[in-house]
Formats: C-alpha cells, structure tokens, sequence
C-alpha cells in the first residue's frame, strides 16, 4: 500500500458538500475529543470553524506544550545551484527563466557552512534545483562530508531519490529529507508541472516513503500553499504525515506550511491564502497530530511569525538566503522566492525567548 491509494479514496470526495453541512455542535465535539479522526480534522478545516480560531488555539497550545515543551528549533537553508531541468509555473528556478545559474565549488560550500555555524547554527538544510546532470548524487554527497564538519544535523531539499540512492546520501551523513509534493490535486499538479521529471506524479508522492524505508531519521512534507484550494491541500498533507507516522514510527514525522511567494518569472494563479487561514491549518494539524512537527519559514513576515510561536509551531529557519552561495556572496544570483522575514539569527533566537520559548540551536539527543 502506499499513501497514492489514500489519495484516491479522498480524490472524488464531496469536499464542498462536507463543509456545508458543519454545524457548531460539530465544531465543539471535536474540539472536546480526546484524539480525533480525519473526518474531524477536515471539520476544523471548515469555513464555519474559522468562528472558532481562539478556542483551537488554546487546544492547540497545550498539546504542543505536552509534547514538545517550549522550545523552538533553529535552522538555515543553503543553496548550492540554482541548476533546473523543470518547468514549473510557480518556481523561480524555471528551466526558462532567464536567471543566472551557478553551482558552489567545495570550496564554496565550506566557506558558507563555516559562516552559518559561526552564528551558533547547528541544524542546516541543503538546496539545490533539480538536475541530476549538475548536481549528481555524488555531488550531494561530496557536500555532504564538507559540511558535516560543522553541523550535527543535516537535511537536503534535492530531486526525488531512489530508495538506495537516499541510504547512500544517509551513509554519507545526512538525518533529514525535506521534500514538498507542491499540490496534491494530480489535475493541478500536471498542469502547473509543465516539463521535466518532476511532472511524475507518483514518483514523488512516494518520495517520502522511500527516505522512510531507507532509515532516514526525519521527513518534512508539506504543499505550496495557493495552488489549490487550501482545505483540501491541508487535508491531504495531514493525512499523508498521519500515514507516514502510522507506519514508520520511528521516523520523527513534520509538515511545513509554505504559502507562495513573489519570484522572478511571478505566477499568477493563485488561490488565495490569508494570514486566518494558515493559522486554521496550523491549529487543525496541531490538533489532528499532536506529535508531529510543524516547521514554519521566513517566507512569512516577523510579526507573524512571532505569533504562531506559541500555537504549534515546533521548528523555525532563520538568517535565510535563497540564493546560491547567498550566506557568503550576497547578490550574484537571483533567489529561488523573496523572504519576508530577513531578521538576523540573534534577533530570532531574541524574538523566542521574548515569548518564553527556548530557541534550540543544537540537538543534543544525538548524544
């Protein structure tokens, strides 16, 4: 079984009839469960429990509380191509924007990791556009035993793997995948996937699973947020981290929320996702998964940001640049989106302790 047969069990379903008939007695009968199902998480996705924003929250925060405490992981990406053999409507990195590309020597990649680990970082995220002919797995891998000097944590956001492909980048040191499917909606998915590999479907719906089965020992996944409707994206993303820490418990299991942001070659159909929404989603996945991490990127603004600390979210990227080599040679490439929240670590890490919160910069569980 893999999780596509899910996605075909919800792929016809009546997601507008659903929502029509939530009640308010519904509402509050699943925020009095103890543990809820997915037709109860699809309730708290409704319209009508946006009227119950500030009584999910309160649920929500202490769930987190109950199984995570008060602490908030730091990390930071670092982009080493802007390489692309896709053409994605909604990416920076499209093979046909006319965008300067570049690929990190070692050389540079340790020059980027030694500056991020000097800002006390121990936790890194590796990037890289998705061609296979300049950015090989042995290419990964050869920046993978760079930056493994300098970090105790290593996570890569790369082209989907082979399951022996992801147990080489494990073996070399890697501990985390990041991968986002995009949309769920396989009609929206083809169209807006217009050329390249990335346009197979499954292929990277099953990416994930694969990481999982080689002993990876965290997985990210997520949608962009504004390619379908947001409900139905939150619904999918939940059910897919709930079928992935199902079956591979010992795999620590998160969810990101990143909503679409400008870039060059701007796409413009865009279903719209307002701030209330994304707090909807987050509170509703807190409380459909009490133990799954909720990672959440300076694509939002600080204020923002600084809010939702205390609601669910368990991971946070900070001092971020998406552009190749951007930590060391700002402004030779264009970045992948723009940031929105462009404050240093330090003032981050302040940001987190000014609401109570602990700021973690190394795992010390892996000791």
């Amino acid at each position: 079984m893999s999780f596509y047969e899910i996605y075909c069990k919800y792929k016809g379903f009546n997601f507008k009839n659903f929502f029509k008939n939530v009640t308010k007695t519904d509402v509050l009968r699943v925020l009095n469960k103890e543990r809820i199902h997915e037709g109860d998480f699809l309730t708290l996705l409704s319209p009508f429990a946006q009227g119950f924003i500030e009584e999910m929250a309160q649920k929500s925060h202490k769930v987190t509380i109950k199984n995570f405490g008060k602490t908030i992981l730091l990390y930071t990406p670092v982009y080493l191509s802007n390489y692309c053999v896709n053409k994605c409507s909604y990416c920076g990195f499209n093979i046909e924007n006319k965008i300067k590309r570049k690929k990190l020597t070692l050389k540079e990649i340790e020059d980027e990791a030694k500056a991020i680990s000097s800002t006390g970082l121990r936790h890194i995220l590796i990037l890289t556009g998705e061609s296979r002919k300049e950015t090989p797995v042995s290419y990964i891998i050869d920046a993978i035993k760079v930056v493994k000097k300098y970090f105790d944590s290593i996570s890569i956001e790369i082209y989907p793997l082979t399951k022996d492909e992801y147990k080489k980048v494990i073996e070399a040191g890697v501990d985390g995948l990041t991968i986002y499917q995009e949309v769920y909606n396989e009609e929206i998915y083809d169209r807006v996937h217009i050329l390249g590999p990335k346009k197979d479907y499954k292929f990277r719906l099953d990416a994930p699973e694969r990481a999982c089965k080689a002993k990876i020992r965290n997985v990210n996944i997520g949608s962009l947020l504004g390619l379908d409707d947001w409900k139905k994206e939150a619904f999918f993303t939940g059910l897919h981290a709930k079928y992935l820490q199902d079956k591979y418990p010992d795999v620590e299991i998160s969810v990101s929320l990143p909503r679409i942001r400008p870039h060059v070659g701007m796409f413009n159909d865009i279903y719209p996702v307002g701030d209330r929404a994304l707090v909807q989603i987050l509170l509703a996945m807190r409380i459909f998964l009490p133990r799954v991490g909720i990672t959440l990127s300076t694509r939002e603004n600080k204020k923002l940001r600084d809010n939702l600390i205390p609601l669910g979210v368990t991971k946070m990227s900070a001092g971020v640049s998406t552009e190749v080599g951007g930590h060391t040679s700002k402004g030779n490439t264009e970045s992948q989106f723009e940031i929105s929240d462009t404050r240093s670590i330090s003032e981050i890490k302040e940001a987190i302790l000014s609401k109570g919160y602990q700021p973690i910069f190394k795992n010390w569980m892996e000791f």
